[in-house]
This record gives C-alpha cells, structure tokens and sequence, in this order.
C-alpha cells in the first residue's frame, strides 16, 4: 500500500502513540536520558510540519544509541520503540516496529505468566487507535487481503 502524506502523517502519530504509551518502563529507569522522549516529540512535530525529516532521524539514531545503553529489556525496547516511531518520518515501514517492541515491553514487563495476556492487550490498545485504512500496513497479518 503505497502512502500518501497525510497517511503517512498519521501512521507516524500513531506510533509515536505506542512508543509513548510504554515509555514509562524506560524514564522509570533511566530518569536523566531524554532521548526517547525527545525522539517522540521530535516525530510528532514532524508531523505538525514544525521540523524535517533529518531532525527525526538524528532523534531516532539518538534513541537508539539510548537503547544500546541499556542493560534491561523493558527500557531497551521502549528505547527502541521511540527510536522507530521516530523513524516513521523517514520511512512508514518503521511504524509496525515501533508497536512490536511496544508489545516486546509489555511482555517483558508482565510476569511470565501473564506475558501473552499482556501482550495482546497491547495489541488491542494499538489497533483501537489505528484509523482503520491504515490498519493493513501495521498489521497486515489481521487485515482481510
């Protein structure tokens, strides 16, 4: 499915949604880093066309090398979800990786017991905020093509 602006715009919306909804397992831990954080509102003013892609990306690359810095899995992957939420401005195929380590955090965040439970219910909070158009190119897996 070939994007648009506008739906690539919202595509990168969203998954600065699902990075942000599980950034709280890496602020948590790493209180001082802001590169995640910043990656977030860095693809988000992109998409209010208040910055170029070459900031988002250099954002992205910063959130990434936050990732690298970290030594548990909860905050590396929603490191990693900011960093591809903020790739979503370069490239909208960054956007389903962005809601896969979201779900990664969930998993790693719930007892292993309730890791599947978790995880699918991240999946649900990801797909109840996807405008449905859109849905094919973050989970092409559920869509009816």
């Amino acid at each position: 499915m070939q994007l648009d602006e506008p739906d690539q715009r919202a595509l990168a919306l969203w998954a600065s949604d699902c990075a942000e909804h599980v950034l709280p397992y890496f602020e948590q831990e790493y209180p001082q880093d802001d590169r995640p954080r910043k990656a977030i509102e860095a693809v988000r003013a992109w998409v209010r066309g208040e910055v170029r892609v070459g900031e988002v990306r250099a954002a992205a690359v910063a959130a990434h090398a936050a990732a690298r810095d970290s030594d548990k899995g909860a905050p590396r992957a929603a490191a990693r979800a900011a960093g591809q939420a903020a790739g979503t401005a370069h490239m909208a195929g960054h956007a389903p990786h962005a809601a896969a380590y979201a779900v990664k955090v969930a998993t790693y965040a719930a007892a292993s017991t309730y890791a599947a439970t978790a995880a699918a219910a991240e999946l649900d909070w990801q797909y109840g905020r996807l405008p449905e158009h859109l849905r094919p190119v973050a989970f092409p897996a559920q869509s009816d093509g």
